[in-house]
């Protein structure tokens, strides 16, 4: 056992450096402007993907349930911080965290109303369910005067206009490091194991005593949370919110996301949220005509990705730092032995 919380604790000391580093890196970077304001947005956005990412595959990797309408919570959050940081009168420093969280609460709340009928049902009824809300919160928010309709809201206040370049990626990059480690951390609990279990065998988990009403609506509310803080955060990055763009299209690229990364590995969603949000971009950059069939050739990608990994990148494993550690010591000592031996 003492062996067992050592190798604990050197995972979360190389996690935790990892972290560290890679943060000062880009920080550094978008500072000095090596990294222009373009290339920091695009960064900030592959942030926003993967918490968005992470917590869909909380339902839909963990718990095994389809869910077709995560945008409509995203659009909720980002109303709800929006409206919130204008309204206020308070300082944007002070109301925007702030804001964030009435986001998740209120994105929750919603998730509630949905989940508890919509959770009850098995099969592919909550798919359905859910992509009726994410069409039916969308139809509402074209026609209220609060959310200024189809023209969407429109001078939400970016801490991007702060003076400093890095602040609103701060804010992002370590909301997104939270709630990776939260999912993490979900994950091996007995609440998490609960939940696999669920997804594993619904009537196997019943019978052993889990509730698994409770369990589902539990995974389900915290995804809609984690969606609406996501929401939030887009809506101050961008500065305006357009319910166009939280169509079905949107919750289809945040499944996509998951489904690619891995059903289940939160590191393979977050790798697929980082290649999903550069690809497009990368293809932009082609020579010629080449650029104009970026996505085309963005959809070819996926097919072939998907067709030869039909799990995803990851499948259900997890890359792991401190393990990665342990396979180069393993790699050297056997070279040493072979070196020895000869």
């Amino acid at each position: 056992m003492p062996g067992l919380k050592n190798k604990t604790r050197m995972g979360y000391l190389v996690n935790i450096i990892g972290v560290a580093v890679l943060y000062l890196v880009l920080e550094v970077l978008i500072f000095t402007g090596v990294i222009n304001r373009y290339y920091s947005d695009i960064i900030t956005l592959a942030c926003i993907n993967v918490i968005l990412a992470v917590s869909l595959n909380l339902v839909t990797g963990l718990l095994g349930q389809l869910v077709l309408g995560h945008a409509g919570f995203m659009l909720v959050g980002g109303y709800a911080a929006g409206l919130f940081t204008k309204m206020s009168g308070i300082p944007l420093q002070i109301a925007f965290p702030i804001g964030l969280l009435f986001s998740g609460i209120v994105a929750a709340v919603f998730g509630i109303v949905i989940g508890v009928p919509a959770l009850r049902l098995k099969g592919d009824y909550l798919a359905i369910i859910t992509l009726g809300f994410g069409e039916i919160i969308r139809v509402i928010a074209n026609n209220l005067e609060i959310t200024n309709g189809a023209k969407g809201l429109s001078g939400i206040q970016s801490l991007n206009n702060s003076g400093n370049p890095t602040v609103m990626f701060t804010y992002v990059f370590f909301i997104a490091v939270i709630v990776i480690f939260a999912m993490f951390t979900f994950g091996r609990s007995r609440h998490g194991r609960a939940v696999i279990a669920i997804r594993e065998d619904e009537i196997a988990a019943e019978a052993s005593g889990i509730h698994t009403t409770y369990y589902k609506l539990l995974a389900f509310v915290i995804a809609a949370f984690i969606a609406g803080v996501a929401g939030g955060l887009y809506a101050h990055h961008i500065g305006i919110i357009d319910p166009a763009k939280f169509d079905f299209n949107r919750s289809v690229e945040i499944l996509v996301m998951v489904v690619l990364g891995g059903m289940g590995s939160i590191t393979g969603s977050i790798l697929a949220a980082i290649v999903l949000t550069f690809l497009p971009e990368v293809l932009r950059m082609l020579p010629g005509d080449l650029a104009n069939y970026r996505m085309l050739l963005y959809s070819v990608v996926l097919i072939i990705v998907m067709l030869f990994r039909p799990t995803g990148l990851l499948g259900r494993a997890e890359f792991s730092g401190a393990g990665f550690l342990d396979k180069l010591k393993k790699m050297t000592s056997k070279d040493r032995l072979a070196q020895k031996g000869e």
